[in-house]
């Protein structure tokens, strides 16, 4: 008997809602919401197991084939990208990713190179590329905020839910640059081999997702 169908999920708030979601499928979730330190989950009588990871290792576990499917935000996988399938937009988490500067200022205007921080340096080169503008882009991993502030940067590329982080700190969003939300990613040998199983659980969860 093949080993039940693993499905990766990115821990914290996708997690939650997709434990929310199989819950809502019919699956028994209990020993996921008991989970304790446990990183390995079995859902009893589903023939599913659930591998709890960061958003970046959830791509990795699954283009690897180590997990046959995974739940992961759109901006991990625009950022990191990777060989597999992106079948369902289970709609969890949606926002955007932004431009923003300091409230004022012209981004835009001048002749300047300009310099972006962000935690998202692939997605914010293609952005400017497709526009045709050369930046120096400066990668940050903790409050991006911060960085137009000290003045290390002219605008940043992020993540705006609300937008309220940005107006507290005197800043504003002067473009969208794409929508984000959580994706149901699958291994592409676990597309072939465990195909029927697979297209059955995409089905449920097409099903009950709210559109």
């Amino acid at each position: 008997m093949n080993r039940p169908l693993r499905i990766a999920l990115t821990k914290g708030r996708l997690e939650k809602d997709t434990v929310g979601l199989l819950e809502k499928i019919g699956y028994d979730c209990t020993a996921i919401r008991e989970k304790g330190r446990k990183l390995i989950l079995p859902v009893p009588d589903g023939n599913l197991e659930v591998v709890l990871a960061k958003a970046n290792d959830v791509i990795t576990y699954v283009e690897h084939g180590v997990c046959d499917m995974g739940v992961v935000g759109k901006d991990t996988i625009m950022e990191m990208q990777g060989k597999f399938f992106e079948l369902v937009d289970i709609g969890f988490g949606r926002c955007k990713f932004a431009l923003a500067t300091k409230k004022g200022s012209k981004f835009y205007g001048g002749f300047d190179v300009k310099t972006v921080a962000t935690k998202y340096p692939n997605i914010t080169r293609r952005f400017f590329e497709a526009k045709g503008m050369d930046v120096d882009i400066i990668k940050i991993e903790g409050s991006v905020e911060l960085a137009p502030l000290l003045e290390l940067a002219d605008g940043i590329v992020d993540i705006v839910e609300t937008g309220t982080t940005l107006k507290e700190n005197g800043l504003e969003v002067i473009e969208d640059v794409c929508p984000i939300s959580a994706r149901l990613i699958v291994n592409m040998v676990s597309m072939k081999m465990r195909q029927q199983e697979i297209e059955n659980f995409v089905k449920l969860v097409e099903e009950n997702i709210d559109k």
